[in-house]
């Protein structure tokens, strides 16, 4: 995470720098003596999490992070316990008393990581629900697959055959079904068999325990029903 530390006194600043250098997981873009220098670095560059002294000459540490319109993770560390209340109603992550024992700074650094990691994940996974199309290696090449051209997998043991609505020819890649799984929008791929995946979108019908598909018939095993029930809101 870039970080940047905000603290008019100079050895308050050398201790933060001092305690951030042990911190892998931290990178320090800037110490500022003033909010006006922060808000300057802020500009220029990205930063994910800031390190802010409250009590400061022209504007306080609340007073800055009250006036940031796109917050990053902020951890307040002052001299003074009364502004504790007003720290944590800007929902920020800790609030530190000075003097900053090494272990407590450790605690919420690993706090803000903990923060910062799952908004990456949250954001990574939503950009994947967005996605369209899947890269698979076959034949040689890295190929593009449209979603909705896929009509079914099959899983042959350390490879996959992938039917194509817009072509007669599978695709065969060196994968595994269960990883290929993960990587398609679990609201339109649905596994039905241990080595079968459909697309719902080219599902013509399902009886007796066979799903209609393109010009093929898919089997699904009693051990995916409840499977089928989510795919077709009906019980089988």
């Amino acid at each position: 995470m870039n970080c940047i530390i905000i603290d008019d006194e100079p050895l308050a600043l050398e201790l933060l720098e001092d305690n951030i250098r042990m911190v892998d997981s931290l990178e320090l873009v800037a110490s500022c003596q003033s909010a006006a220098q922060a808000l300057q670095v802020l500009q220029q560059q990205h930063i994910d999490l800031i390190f802010c002294d409250i009590q400061m000459p022209g504007i306080s540490g609340l007073q800055f992070v009250k006036s940031l319109t796109q917050k990053p993770l902020i951890i307040f560390v002052t001299a003074y316990e009364e502004f504790a209340l007003d720290g944590f109603e800007l929902d920020v992550v800790d609030y530190l008393l000075k003097p900053v024992a090494v272990e407590r700074f450790l605690k919420a650094c690993n706090k803000a990581l903990t923060i910062f990691e799952q908004a990456k994940r949250s954001i990574e996974s939503e950009t994947e629900k967005k996605r369209k199309y899947i890269f698979l290696y076959a034949d040689y090449n890295l190929i593009k697959v449209n979603h909705d051209d896929i009509t079914y997998i099959e899983g042959l043991k350390d490879y996959v055959k992938i039917y194509l609505a817009s072509s007669p020819k599978a695709i065969i890649s060196r994968v595994t079904i269960k990883s290929l799984e993960s990587q398609l929008p679990a609201n339109d791929f649905f596994r039905v068999h241990k080595s079968y995946i459909v697309n719902l979108e080219h599902v013509h019908s399902i009886r007796k325990g066979r799903i209609k598909i393109a010009n093929a018939e898919i089997p699904f095993s009693d051990s995916y029903k409840d499977t089928i029930t989510r795919m077709t809101g009906k019980l089988t």
